[in-house]
């Protein structure tokens, strides 16, 4: 699921794409592709899938970002997956946007499966999302990725402490568990 299975790290990976090595950007789709498309399973409401579906919009997002890399700073392994999730939500608030401006509007939290089948988030409605949204963006970056890729990733413990270059499993966790108690006293 996560990077600490493959040999070349994103950042080594980021630098040979901003050298002008292609196969790089193969590689890095190839890495990052699946976890965005299970993260955005069920987020692109039923009636904002016209031509573009959520597989489609996930893709399209993707590479629009990987050509813009020179706007990015990682660092560390986390940072370029928090970062492709913000671009991804902003693609789909904008498709729900221009849906809506044709008079179809519903709820990203509204469909069926708007949690994705693999997300530790519970249903939120509207509002509930935008006060997770807001609070989540209180959070120091850190703290914010090592929620989102708890959470909303459903990476382990191990995982996050390989992406985000903590020395444990257990400090991975107890970075999550204060990040958590942040956010809770960010809702309040």
């Amino acid at each position: 699921m996560a990077d600490v299975a493959h040999s070349e790290s994103t950042a080594t990976l980021l630098s040979l794409l901003r050298q002008g090595d292609e196969s790089a950007r193969e590689r890095l789709m190839a890495r990052y592709l699946p976890m965005l498309r299970r993260w955005a399973h069920g987020r692109l409401p039923t009636r904002a899938r016209d031509l573009n579906d959520t597989n489609d919009l996930v893709q399209i997002t993707l590479l629009s970002a990987l050509k813009k890399l020179d706007e990015f700073r990682s660092q560390h392994e986390g940072a370029l997956l928090a970062y492709l999730r913000t671009t991804l939500m902003n693609a789909i608030r904008g498709e729900i946007r221009r849906v809506g401006r044709a008079g179809q509007v519903e709820s990203i939290t509204e469909d069926d499966d708007a949690r994705g089948v693999d997300s530790m988030v519970p249903r939120l409605d509207s509002d509930q999302w935008l006060d997770y949204e807001r609070a989540l963006a209180k959070l120091p970056e850190p703290k914010r990725e090592a929620v989102l890729l708890r959470l909303e990733f459903g990476m382990s413990y191990a995982e996050i402490a390989a992406a985000l270059g903590r020395p444990s499993e257990a400090a991975a966790s107890m970075m999550v568990s204060r990040a958590l108690i942040e956010l809770a006293q960010h809702l309040e």
